[in-house]
């Protein structure tokens, strides 16, 4: 459930129902910089939260503050330059993969934002209703959300589309941050994927980062192996450890905090058991899906 508290120009939203965490809507993307101020001004907003949890900044991984910590692992590709990172960071089959975009005709380009582009995404979301083996959250969204959902942080962001024979193929959105970068979005048609169209979108990515000075390039959340992890490994992307901060702001939350009850329960499993649920899931969501297109693959 979202709330429309706004605090420093940030948005809160708000998760859980028995225990209610409050958290920057755009976690990764942006970040509080001055802790106890953010802090007092969101329990004076009357927000119905018991927790507040909030992470370090990308790049900044010494203890800043006494709240109660634990971390979120990322991946995270440190920048030199991207000669540095052709030659040295990444192997021969992934050169090999980005040189085959090129060899297949897929042409890389800045793209504004405008409607032309978002009906070209809207047709990458709506190719499978199954991306990595669950339910994809964009499939057959209308156009107004759809835009909606990329117009955050324009002044920040750089569009780049993967285009082959004109038709938009892939493309990413790159936030940029100050000594960081975030794909907010990458995704490629499955069809084309035999073109390396999304090998391609991360160097175009990293030759941008090493253009501007950027010190890192985020993807996401750092995964336990797997298609997604395996390929963030194979571009030389590795695990960040943030401090993610954790305040209550209620009796309630103070005692969830001190008997370590304040995480989800998927969170308490055992790696293994993990892997066996998600399994289930992707089983369970293709057969779910049975009768519907279901493009195979990322």
């Amino acid at each position: 459930m979202k709330s429309p508290v706004t605090i420093e120009n940030k948005r809160i939203t708000i998760q859980g129902k028995f225990l209610k965490t409050a958290r920057l809507e755009a976690e990764y993307y942006e970040w509080v910089e001055d802790a106890e101020d953010f802090i007092g001004k969101l329990k004076n907003s009357g927000i119905r939260a018991d927790v507040f949890t909030f992470l370090q900044e990308i790049g900044n991984q010494t203890r800043r503050y006494d709240f109660h910590c634990e971390t979120d692992s990322i991946a995270v590709l440190p920048i030199t330059s991207y000669e540095n990172w052709w030659k040295s960071q990444i192997n021969d089959k992934t050169r090999n993969m980005i040189r085959k975009a090129q060899k297949n005709g897929v042409e890389l380009r800045a793209v504004p934002f405008d409607d032309e582009l978002v009906r070209g995404i809207m047709e990458i979301y709506n190719e499978s209703p199954v991306r990595q083996g669950k339910p994809f959250k964009h499939y057959h969204k209308d156009f107004e959300t759809i835009k909606a959902t990329h117009i955050t942080f324009l002044d920040q962001s750089e569009f780049v589309g993967a285009f082959y024979k004109n038709e938009l193929i892939g493309f990413i959105k790159l936030v940029h941050g100050a000594k960081v970068s975030s794909l907010m979005q990458i995704i490629s048609k499955i069809a084309h994927r035999d073109k390396a169209p999304t090998n391609a979108l991360i160097a175009k990515a990293v030759e941008i980062c090493g253009q501007r000075g950027v010190s890192y390039l985020h993807y996401g959340i750092w995964g336990k192996g797997g298609g997604l992890g395996d390929f963030k490994k194979h571009h030389a992307f590795e695990q960040f450890d943030l401090a993610r901060y954790s305040v209550p702001l209620t009796a309630k939350g103070k005692l969830m905090l001190g008997l370590n009850l304040h995480r989800n329960a998927s969170e308490y499993l055992p790696e293994k058991c993990h892997s066996f649920l998600l399994n289930v899931r992707k089983k369970w969501t293709l057969f779910r899906y049975r009768n519907q297109k279901v493009v195979m693959g990322q």
